[in-house]
């Protein structure tokens, strides 16, 4: 049976360019992955009790009734997870959303937008809850995590992440704003 002859050791000079290439692949920029998850968080402290507040937003289909934006919110089967709720903006926008997750006791509901529809971003999740902050006083968080709506590097300047973290940000204190204004109303 032949023999085959040993390879011969590496030289120096391949060793260090094997270890420069592998380097410069460690320093490529991370945009070259694609964008990443932004999120949005915010909370307004309210002037009723948790329960008043509740009964304001529990309702999956009554954004209409407390989000100054939103002209028409019909949920297809109310606050049941699955429920697809259709908003109709005022200025003519329209967005889909599923409910996702629904908890009376904790005063909170999950839900999704695929496609963020009249806003700037895809696969969006949102989490509204309320929760009592001492006596005759409540706080609402509305959270958000979502893709910005041009999925690609080099978005254009009304689909990146800066427009779908402001388009998120100026629709949650909106509603949070009005929530607070008709809840504190004598």
């Amino acid at each position: 049976m032949p023999m085959t002859p040993p390879a011969p050791p590496l030289r120096r000079g391949a060793l260090l360019a094997a270890a420069s290439a592998l380097l410069g692949l460690a320093a490529l920029p991370a945009a070259a992955h694609g964008p990443t998850r932004q999120k949005v968080v915010e909370t307004i402290a309210i002037d009723a009790p948790a329960d008043a507040v509740w009964a304001r937003i529990r309702d999956f289909a009554a954004l209409k009734d407390w989000h100054p934006a939103v002209a028409e919110s019909p949920a297809d089967r109310g606050n049941t997870p699955g429920s697809v709720r259709t908003l109709k903006l005022k200025d003519g926008g329209q967005l889909v959303e599923t409910l996702e997750a629904y908890n009376e006791a904790q005063k909170k509901y999950s839900y999704r937008a695929k496609d963020g529809g009249a806003l700037p971003v895809t696969n969006y999740t949102s989490t509204i809850s309320v929760a009592a902050a001492g006596d005759q006083k409540s706080t609402v968080e509305w959270r958000g995590a979502f893709y910005r709506g041009h999925p690609n590097n080099d978005p254009p300047p009304d689909r990146n992440d800066e427009a779908a973290v402001a388009a998120v940000t100026g629709v949650y204190q909106a509603g949070l704003r009005h929530l607070k204004q008709i809840a504190e109303t004598k």
